[in-house]
């Protein structure tokens, strides 16, 4: 790969801290930075990018995953086996990603992610207290096929990962934005270390531009984490809207042709 300019970088890392930070909040970072590292690296292949792409987000979720536990506290009856899904799927779905077209997935995305807007959209006191839907085994099978079914697309492509695994906490489960937030992100790590066992022997990652990535998403996830604790569910209920609108908005923009 060609040496990249100073402005690259720039692109890259803001891209990155800008990604941390949403991330961290409703999940969704990977439309900020999967598209810049499209733009910055054209000669890299999709496994490239979808690799780098992966060893910039663990370094915010895992920060992100920290900030949340300690100020949250999560049950773990919930995110852990939440997390062990994930891994599973995740790591299956990266295991097929390079056979996978992307054209495939953005229009089931397109029409997921509208039916989420509006649903959260129309349901004002959706998430803002935690009112579970299942106990038991229920609640853990509810749990455990969210996280493989949400892990699979991770691995396989990823861009709005954690916002689907915010809803569907919120929606499917009964939690609270806030804390379906904490546990998407724990989530969301399980599924980008997952991809990485596969694809760093694959050499797929290109390790500078990725961990220089991975600081600044580090920054944006710790900042965004803090801000998403320090306002609680409305603040998050509110954002989680707003960036549902811009990946349909995107997305749309890509099945349709647009850009």
């Amino acid at each position: 790969m060609e040496d990249l300019t100073l402005t690259v970088l720039l692109l890259l890392g803001f891209a990155a801290l800008a990604a941390g930070f949403v991330d961290a909040v409703v999940g969704g970072g990977g439309l900020i930075q999967l598209p810049a590292l499209l733009i910055g690296l054209p000669g890299a292949s999709p496994v490239q990018i979808l690799a780098t792409n992966k060893l910039g987000s663990i370094c915010g979720t895992s920060v992100s995953s920290v900030t949340y536990y300690r100020r949250v506290r999560p049950d773990p009856r919930t995110f852990l086996p939440l997390m062990a899904l994930a891994f599973v799927g995740s790591a299956a779905g990266a295991v097929v990603a390079s056979q996978i077209p992307r054209g495939a997935f953005e229009p089931i995305v397109l029409v997921a992610l509208l039916l989420v807007g509006a649903y959260v959209l129309f349901k004002p006191s959706l998430g803002q207290v935690t009112a579970l839907r299942f106990a038991g085994r229920r609640h853990t099978g509810a749990t455990m096929g969210t996280g493989f079914a949400i892990g699979f697309y991770d691995g396989a492509l990823g861009p709005g990962t954690g916002s689907f695994f915010v809803f569907a906490l919120v929606g499917l489960l009964g939690y609270g934005f806030l804390e379906a937030s904490a546990k998407s992100k724990m989530a969301n790590w399980a599924t980008n270390l997952a991809a990485l066992v596969v694809f760093v022997p694959q050499g797929a990652v290109l390790w500078e531009v990725g961990l220089l990535m991975g600081l600044c998403n580090l920054v944006g996830g710790y900042v965004g984490a803090r801000t998403a604790v320090a306002k609680g569910s409305r603040f998050v209920r509110v954002f989680f809207i707003a960036v549902v609108v811009a990946f349909v908005v995107k997305i749309g923009g890509d099945v349709l042709g647009v850009w």
